[in-house]
């Protein structure tokens, strides 16, 4: 390297400024058409487009392997998500807020998806064998960082701006409070592109790959892609893919709709404010706490112990919406209680998503597998999660969390269907 870079400079800035666009086009843009009055129908419909880049992510990735380095694109697409933040900052105040911020959100997210790709080589390239096993644990805890950061922390200084908390006259000014949130996180991606274009250190291998050798990246990349749907069972593992999430695609779509919307419609009536600290904040936490506790007991037995188990813990939660929507309770204690629950039981289920999606990736070329895996789980969650507010619109809260609930039997019987080997995912235990 040319410079000497020490890895805890750079990683949790770094994957802090990954996790939290991500989290900005997936939590806080749904709390904020919820917060502006955009109807259930369009916030779910537009917002699960953004789900694209990320879906289609794989078919570009060789494009940031072969044009300049991951160096460079790791700097300029922080710096193409700041101006998003800001552009959707001034576009808030506007008339025609809603159209113009879907478009700068489009923006943020595929510059968000672009970084992912970037940052994921860049860390492979930077760091050594050892420094990168070492530092695996530090960048998920700032990535989860980050969602705790964009679903609780912003999302309260927003509720506080609204309330007249921090500035008076902002107070009741919905579209003001939430463009002053934007221009912070823009103004905080601007402190990114200025401390990492220091600070990231500069990898012998983070080279442009010459032209010359262009076509057969492309070749490569076309026979790696036939090579992924010529596994074995991938019928089923499409199957899995696809119905897994099924129930959270749709339920994180009218989560916050639920929580915000008048307890006349079957809602539960809480306010900008109040969602940032119940669901954004304690439940993330719940959240993260659920993952970490997965991955330990994933370690000790196995995914094949696990696979079912979890299948139906990442479901099972959605019982908290059924029995909130029927009973309706006033107590934000309460509502926070049952938040972390149902966020604990999706943290903790979705470790087997994660496992089995490395395990049938594994092979040659499991990174490009892996990507189109994950581009096949946000299909998951985007063709489902559109039509989720329509959904709701025609059969209200209740009969939408019982529906919801009924969604759980697919992924159930994905999780049945899969095959995987007894000794994947056992600490200590030679994996095949």
């Amino acid at each position: 390297m040319k410079n000497n870079s020490k890895p805890w400079a750079w990683i949790p800035t770094l994957y802090f400024a990954e996790g939290l666009p991500y989290v900005a086009v997936m939590a806080i843009a749904v709390t904020l058409y919820t917060d502006l009055k955009i109807s259930n129908t369009e916030i779910a419909f537009y917002t699960s487009w953004l789900y694209l880049p990320w879906v289609i992510k794989p078919l570009w990735s060789p494009f940031v392997d072969i044009f300049r380095t991951k160096r460079w694109w790791v700097v300029t697409m922080q710096s193409f998500i700041g101006i998003a933040f800001a552009c959707v900052a001034f576009a808030l105040p506007q008339p025609f807020f809603f159209q113009t911020t879907l478009a700068f959100f489009w923006l943020l997210a595929f510059s968000s998806a672009t970084h992912d790709i970037a940052a994921d080589g860049f860390y492979m390239l930077g760091l050594n064998a050892y420094q990168q096993s070492f530092f695996v644990g530090i960048r998920s805890t700032f990535y989860r960082i980050a969602m705790i950061s964009g679903q609780g922390l912003f999302v309260v200084l927003a509720g506080a701006l609204e309330k007249g908390y921090l500035v008076s006259d902002v107070r009741g000014n919905v579209p003001l409070a939430w463009s002053i949130t934007f221009y912070v996180l823009a103004g905080l991606f601007l402190l990114f592109v200025l401390y990492h274009k220091v600070v990231l250190p500069h990898p012998i291998e983070d080279v442009q790959i010459e032209k010359k050798y262009f076509k057969n990246i492309l070749h490569e990349f076309g026979l790696t892609f036939i090579s992924f749907f010529q596994k074995k069972e991938i019928g089923i593992a499409l199957f899995y893919f696809l119905t897994y999430r099924l129930c959270e695609s749709q339920l994180v779509k009218m989560t916050t709709p639920f929580l915000m919307d008048v307890r006349e419609k079957g809602g539960l009536g809480l306010s900008t404010y109040d969602i940032g600290v119940a669901y954004g904040t304690f439940g993330v936490i719940g959240l993260v706490i659920g993952g970490i506790l997965g991955g330990i007991v994933a370690s000790n037995k196995g995914l094949k112990f696990w696979n079912i188990p979890m299948a139906v813990i990442i479901n099972l939660p959605v019982l908290v919406f059924v029995i909130l929507s029927y009973t309706q309770p006033t107590q934000l204690w309460l509502i926070t209680l049952y938040m972390i629950v149902e966020q604990f039981g999706y943290g903790f289920g979705f470790t087997a998503f994660l496992l089995y999606m490395i395990y049938f990736s594994d092979g040659e070329h499991k990174t490009a597998h892996y990507a189109i895996c994950t581009g096949f789980m946000a299909l998951g969650m985007m063709l489902p999660g559109m039509i989720s507010g329509w959904i709701q619109e025609q059969i209200g809260y209740q009969y939408f969390f019982l529906w919801v609930a009924i969604c759980a039997i697919p992924g159930i019987a994905a999780a049945y269907l899969i095959k995987v080997d007894a000794n994947f995912g056992k600490k200590n235990r030679v994996n095949k």
